[in-house]
């Protein structure tokens, strides 16, 4: 897989290329598409050790995104679009027969709703075309679920129950910004809640459920239970976990922002009449934010992403917490990116390099779960995401 194709050109792609890119040993020709293609040459620029070839391409067309295939040879594609376009992108790689790899699961336009069933269902359809599809590979998604199955191997031999806490705990100086995509951002938190437990799947409200959670070098932040997608493959994957909780935090400015929108009507993705123009209130409202590419260089703090792990080794009882801590100024300074779009980037970067260097392999479409945890751990220590362990100790979670 010494060609790769690389679609989207906003934060997150921004620090995968530039990564992509210094692994010159295994991959020999890159080239960066977007609809934009002034963005793929801004990223290019700024890219001095190799040559990334950019183009011009609209991932809702299944014929564009082949042709380019095609025309670039490509051996496997980094998709690093937006969520909506992973089925076209995925229907082009079936009949180009390349390879695949995302860092978030498909979502309609027209519904927030967020499930890997319709990326499963191509299962058969990649095994048959002797391909592979690698989903979820960012941070959460992605990371979460490797440093699961890293715990699963090596710690426990059932894992009972996982919180997945996610805190920000940087200042970008804006009075309101999204650190990645606002279309998905938003429509990620102002979805109903849900967590699994016993079995099965619990619902709740929108933020609903909150509490102070204590996050390495940062301190507490009050954070807000929500649905995200890892919880549907790992309690599939480990089919002994009881409850599996995802939490997040959010600053009361950011909330009283986002209450203000919400009761105005901004954040709704149903289409309205303007000036003769069926509009989503939430693409015109991301249209007028500041872009997340944009926040990385007066960016401060860090953020902190883990797993909480509680569950059996040898008939005893076991905690452990493995997490990242990510400094935003860092990440500029590696790749001119903010902190929340380094820790996607990098771990896309990793799957894109153990899919090309065969150690994760097999035909099909796979959860990042279901490979060898431990190269991806050497790597990420490697690459700029550094982990640490707590081992047997009382977790931040239940105090």
């Amino acid at each position: 897989m010494e060609k790769v194709l690389i679609i989207g050109a906003g934060g997150v792609s921004n620090v995968a290329t530039k990564k992509i890119a210094r692994l010159t040993e295994i991959f020999k020709e890159i080239t960066l598409a977007s609809r934009t293609k002034s963005k793929c040459d801004a990223i290019a620029a700024e890219i001095d050790n190799c040559v990334i070839n950019t183009a011009r391409v609209d991932a809702d067309n299944v014929n564009e995104v082949v042709e380019l295939i095609n025309r670039v040879n490509a051996d496997l594609v980094v998709n690093l679009a937006l969520p909506y376009q992973d089925l076209p992108i995925m229907d082009a790689c079936l009949i180009t027969k390349t390879h695949y790899l995302d860092t978030a699961n498909y979502e309609p336009k027209d519904v927030a709703k967020f499930e890997y069933s319709w990326q499963w269902a191509y299962k058969k359809k990649f095994e048959d075309a002797g391909i592979m599809a690698l989903l979820g590979c960012g941070f959460d998604p992605g990371v979460t679920q490797v440093f699961t199955a890293y715990a699963a191997k090596h710690y426990f031999d059932e894992i009972h129950y996982l919180d997945i806490v996610d805190c920000n705990g940087g200042d970008h100086g804006k009075a309101f910004a999204t650190n990645f995509n606002p279309e998905v951002n938003i429509r990620e938190i102002t979805q109903q809640g849900k967590y699994w437990e016993n079995g099965k799947w619990v619902e709740t409200k929108p933020m609903e459920i909150h509490k102070p959670v204590l996050y390495p070098n940062i301190g507490e932040k009050e954070s807000y239970l929500m649905y995200h997608e890892e919880l549907e493959s790992l309690v599939i994957n480990f089919p002994t976990i009881k409850r599996a909780r995802f939490w997040m935090t959010f600053g009361k400015e950011y909330l009283t922002h986002l209450r203000v929108l919400e009761n105005v009507g901004m954040t709704s993705i149903k289409p309205i009449n303007y000036d003769g123009k069926m509009i989503q209130p939430l693409q015109f409202l991301k249209a007028v934010l500041p872009e997340p590419s944009s926040l990385g260089e007066n960016y401060s703090g860090e953020t902190s992403i883990g797993c909480q792990i509680t569950g059996i080794k040898n008939g005893q009882n076991r905690t452990y917490y493995i997490y990242n801590n990510c400094s935003h100024q860092s990440a500029y300074n590696d790749v001119k990116g903010q902190g929340v779009s380094y820790t996607t980037g990098v771990p896309a970067m990793i799957g894109a390099k153990m899919m090309a260097t065969g150690e994760w392999f097999k035909p099909g479409v796979f959860n990042v779960e279901e490979f060898n945890p431990d190269p991806f751990m050497d790597d990420l220590n490697e690459f700029g995401l550094m982990w640490q362990e707590v081992i047997d100790k009382e977790l931040p979670i239940n105090k």
